[in-house]
């Protein structure tokens, strides 16, 4: 009879929360910087909230940092794309993740892709690798140089250089960097037509192909020949997994690169502390991870019935987390709303929780801290080409960020 009672609580519970629906997921910012204003309320006061989802579907919005790291957490939340309702506008209901897109994956098959590459990623083998980071970022910074001022420091440094990077590592030539840089801008653009996207998309997927293929006739020292010398993945899967690894790869890191500097040119404070660059340490990193937040939400299906934050979550219902509201949660964080340059961000979600967090953190740590401590030292005189209020931002997708970032120097 307790356990009859309980539910009946829960229920009860999920009811009084549906009275209050939130009518999509807030998008738009008031400051570049900070979350929407509506987020904030809402973790004050419904952590976890009752949310209409685009396409109609009734599930979740969570903004508080303890609830979010429960379902990150529990197996009881899948990661499965075919699964999710999205909360913002997209072109379709995505369906099943294609071979080796293991993180629209639950194990076993996530653990099958993951595990292989896990050893990759280490903060030895990031360690490594600093060495041709900077000097891939040396290069970006001189061709950024020799552009001359002004210059779109996204087109030419945030965006060149995490796709490079991720094409060195899997043995990529020069020829087809170069392509994947022109393909990726404009998949990271709202404002490209749908089907302009979906061709870009399936041009990377064949050279990812082509990649795989020039891998197998002619091995070399990068990641891709070693996965496939070790032989577990088929030509479909790797193809899949290097698409996999260089979007997820370069799109938030080069949003978090270019947002980072955008933050530094509005905030004198942080600026000075950060001097020529060499004060950008990984506590300075893990703060700007925190307080910027570039990936807004991540989603999760209820596997099962589940209570959470005194509310029924039911089998099939979406949660979102929203990372951005997460990570501003004073429960959780001191002053929260404020940039600490000297550091603060440990703990945070950016990259978010449990099996899932993203496997390339130690990297892409790496290449931020990098990035800004050559281009601080490069430009010491670096300022925006262009009032705030005409730097447009990526407001209503996944990976928040700006279209263009004008600077001069």
């Amino acid at each position: 009879m307790k356990a009859i009672d309980e539910l009946k609580e829960c229920e009860e519970s999920a009811m009084t929360h549906t009275e209050h629906v939130v009518d999509g997921m807030p998008t738009a910012r008031g400051c570049p910087f900070s979350p929407p204003e509506e987020l904030g309320a809402l973790r004050e006061e419904r952590p976890i909230a009752r949310m209409t989802y685009p396409d109609g579907h009734q599930g979740w919005l969570v903004t508080g940092y303890e609830l979010a790291q429960e379902v990150l957490a529990d197996v009881a939340f899948s990661a499965r794309h075919d699964l999710r309702s999205s909360p913002i506008v997209m072109g379709g209901k995505l369906g099943p993740a294609q071979p080796g897109m293991f993180i629209g994956m639950d194990p076993p098959e996530h653990t099958r892709y993951r595990k292989p590459l896990s050893r990759h990623f280490t903060v030895r083998r990031v360690r490594e690798l600093e060495p041709a980071i900077e000097r891939i970022a040396t290069a970006c910074l001189d061709a950024l140089e020799a552009g001359g001022s002004p210059a779109d420091l996204m087109a030419a440094f945030a965006l060149p250089l995490p796709v490079l990077v991720i094409c060195e590592l899997m043995g990529a030539d020069a020829d087809l960097a170069a392509e994947l840089q022109k393909l990726r801008v404009p998949m990271l653009s709202a404002a490209t037509p749908r089907a302009e996207v979906a061709a870009a998309a399936r041009r990377t997927s064949e050279l990812m192909h082509e990649l795989v293929r020039a891998r197998r006739a002619a091995p070399g020292d990068d990641l891709l020949s070693e996965l496939i010398a070790v032989g577990e993945l088929n030509d479909e899967e790797l193809a899949g997994l290097t698409f996999l690894m260089l979007v997820a790869g370069h799109e938030t890191t080069a949003n978090m690169i270019a947002m980072s500097v955008y933050l530094l040119l509005q905030d004198e404070k942080a600026r000075a502390a950060l001097g020529d660059g060499s004060q950008v340490g990984d506590q300075t990193v893990n703060e700007l991870l925190r307080y910027l937040s570039v990936v807004q939400f991540v989603s999760r299906a209820a596997l099962k019935d589940v209570e959470i934050g005194g509310v029924l979550v039911r089998q099939g219902e979406t949660v979102t987390i929203s990372t951005s509201a997460v990570n501003r949660d004073g429960r959780r964080f001191e002053d929260p709303d404020t940039f600490h340059a000297e550091g603060g961000g440990v703990g945070s979600l950016a990259f978010g929780h449990g099996l899932h967090q993203c496997i390339g953190h130690n990297l892409a740590r790496t290449e931020i801290r990098i990035a800004l401590r050559l281009l601080l030292r490069r430009f010491p005189g670096l300022r925006l080409a262009a009032s705030p209020q005409d730097v447009r931002t990526r407001e209503a997708m996944n990976t928040y960020g700006v279209h263009e970032l004008p600077v001069s120097w």
